[in-house]
């Protein structure tokens, strides 16, 4: 059975999410981060060097990486469920999604959330990153401005990207990018999503009301 290493207020909720929408069974073994510094524990070195979550244990292997771990599960337990059809342009646009959202469009979100502690010392670099904030969530809005989701149907790449789409939220972006409100709505009104969310734990980033 696949056991999720699950960290509170991290990625690994989408994991959750993912696993509820296949309705693939699965274990939770939970992390805590430490209260001050919000940093993972260091119990999950054990689980994998990196000391990150999301990881998960299947059968004997160890995944990290939220892309690569949705990956592995749908093509594992996923019966061709949750993405397009391999081949199909559709496919390649999914496959982009996937990778995008870890590889550039949360960058200048962290950046952000780390230079907020800075203060005034982060002046010189607000411009920048402000700059990749708008350029990306602009990007994101405009595909998804006659749409739902982000390639056609429901897919794996709508729970890939979904961190991107709630910390936008978190940091006050989404008046400016209503198609991603509205996206974000979408996916939190789904049950598979409410169900990773009462199994998971207390969320940071689910709407709030």
């Amino acid at each position: 059975m696949i056991v999720v290493h699950h960290l509170n207020d991290s990625r690994s909720q989408r994991i959750l999410w993912l696993l509820e929408e296949l309705g693939v069974p699965y274990e939770i073994k939970r992390y805590e981060r430490d209260a001050a510094t919000r940093l993972a524990p260091g119990a999950l070195t054990a689980v994998h060097p990196l000391g990150k979550s999301p990881v998960i244990t299947d059968d004997g292997q160890t995944i990290h990486e939220s892309g690569a771990i949705i990956d592995f599960i749908i093509r594992r337990h996923g019966a061709g469920r949750l993405q397009p059809r391999l081949g199909t342009d559709d496919y390649e646009t999914y496959n982009q999604w996937l990778h995008y959202a870890e590889g550039s469009a949360m960058l200048p979100l962290m950046l952000f959330m780390y230079t907020m502690r800075l203060g005034e010392a982060a002046a010189p670099l607000s411009p920048r990153i402000e700059s990749e904030i708008a350029n990306h969530l602009g990007f994101v809005n405009a595909a998804l401005a006659d749409r739902e989701w982000l390639v056609g149907d429901f897919t794996a790449a709508d729970i890939q990207m979904s961190f991107v789409g709630e910390v936008a939220g978190a940091f006050g972006r989404h008046a400016a990018f209503p198609n991603i409100k509205g996206w974000v709505d979408r996916f939190q009104a789904r049950p598979a999503y409410k169900a990773a969310l009462e199994k998971g734990g207390p969320y940071s980033f689910a709407a709030k009301g």
